[in-house]
């Protein structure tokens, strides 16, 4: 009996170091020769779920901005107690890659907080897609026109993505919102207007935008595939940043023409996909697709199999206005299965909301929280998977 009981001692323990060891990374330390960049990682642990409080599981699934240069004590704090899964920087928050990076190692300092019993990086993350959409100075200099129209597109679009993941973690970011597989439909529309989409044809939009996922999460920075499930038929001013957008293209066109680069995407193992605020009537007439259970769950989850991280677009965006505030906006979309919510209106106080709108769900519940947990345990899997 004593026997038994040592060796079941013994046991835990183990069990117990090796998920501890797992969560804590030291700063600096090399990751083992023979792992892949970014090789899938196992499930967060379930016991470190439920070690957290309501506000930090709520603060888990939240990506906060700031106006300025400086990151504002409020963040700061949030960080500190766990209440944060990362940050989106703009233009107004970078004067050069070295005071980025600076900023990337202060927060990451505070997230080392013995409040935190998260001990992962960060999601510290931008838009750098090439060409005119780009955040950081340097690569990818080529739009994603650009690349298409190239003499080797294929090589372009490793070389842009192998070349994002190097100036992304020279500032100290580890996760790309890039790139946009929308499959543009007439020059000069929403998304053409500004060399953001590959190709007119699906294939094409594929195989490159695989070969930019492949590329930069071999380099050790997560991809985002965007925005599912397309925003290629959009016309020049139907901007869902601005104004609520509804595409009437027939559920057969969204599936062979639209979703066929995310099928690609998610082959070559994308890490996130970002839904779009459009509201696709053969999909869901009542809800934009990041509000929309039918495509989040129905399409992407079931139907193509994405096991990954969703991630929101800005949840300030005018195409939500007739869907309360953000607090309400961000119950909403976790209903639907988001994963992640982008607040990114370059003010703290906006994250708050939205991160007090998703505790008081969960607390009340309005929002399943066994749905909840798997959200947050797909979010600390991705955080566990960046390197050091």
């Amino acid at each position: 009996m004593v026997v038994s009981v040592v060796i079941a001692v013994i046991v835990v323990l183990a069990v117990a170091g090796g998920l501890i060891a797992a969560a804590v990374r030291h700063p600096g330390s090399p990751r083992p020769a023979a792992r892949p960049a970014l090789a899938s990682p196992p499930p967060a642990s379930p016991p470190l779920v439920s070690w957290l409080s309501a506000a930090q599981l709520a603060g888990q699934r939240v990506i906060y901005s700031y106006p300025g240069l400086t990151p504002p004590p409020a963040l700061l704090q949030l960080i500190r107690r766990g209440e944060a899964a990362g940050v989106i920087f703009f233009p107004a928050n970078i004067s050069s890659p070295a005071q980025l990076a600076a900023v990337a190692r202060r927060l990451q300092q505070a997230s080392r907080s013995p409040q935190n019993p998260v001990r992962t990086p960060l999601l510290l993350m931008t838009d750098q897609e090439g060409g005119v959409v780009r955040r950081l100075p340097g690569a990818p200099e080529l739009s994603e026109r650009q690349v298409g129209q190239s003499a080797d597109p294929a090589a372009a679009a490793r070389e842009a993505g192998a070349s994002a993941a190097v100036t992304l973690r020279r500032a100290g970011l580890t996760v790309n919102l890039a790139p946009v597989l929308d499959v543009y439909r007439a020059a000069g529309g929403f998304i053409d207007q500004y060399g953001r989409s590959y190709s007119r044809d699906p294939g094409q939009v594929a195989t490159l935008g695989a070969g930019f996922i492949q590329a930069e999460q071999s380099g050790g920075v997560p991809a985002t595939a965007k925005h599912f499930p397309g925003l290629g038929s959009a016309a020049r001013g139907q901007d869902t940043d601005r104004v609520p957008v509804t595409l009437n293209v027939p559920a057969v066109t969204l599936r062979r023409v639209d979703e066929l680069p995310y099928q690609a995407a998610i082959s070559a193992g994308v890490r996130l996909v970002m839904l779009s605020w459009a509201v696709y009537p053969a999909l869901d007439p009542a809800h934009p697709a990041g509000l929309s259970r039918a495509v989040v769950q129905g399409q992407l989850r079931r139907r193509l199999g994405f096991p990954g991280v969703t991630i929101t677009d800005a949840l300030g965006a005018g195409a939500l206005r007739a869907f309360g505030p953000v607090s309400r906006r961000g119950q909403l979309a976790a209903l639907a299965g988001m994963d992640l919510l982008l607040c990114s209106g370059e003010t703290v106080s906006q994250g708050e909301q939205a991160r007090r709108g998703l505790q008081a769900g969960y607390q009340d519940g309005l929002l399943s929280r066994s749905s909840f947990q798997a959200a947050v345990r797909r979010v600390l899997a991705l955080r566990a998977s960046l390197p050091g």
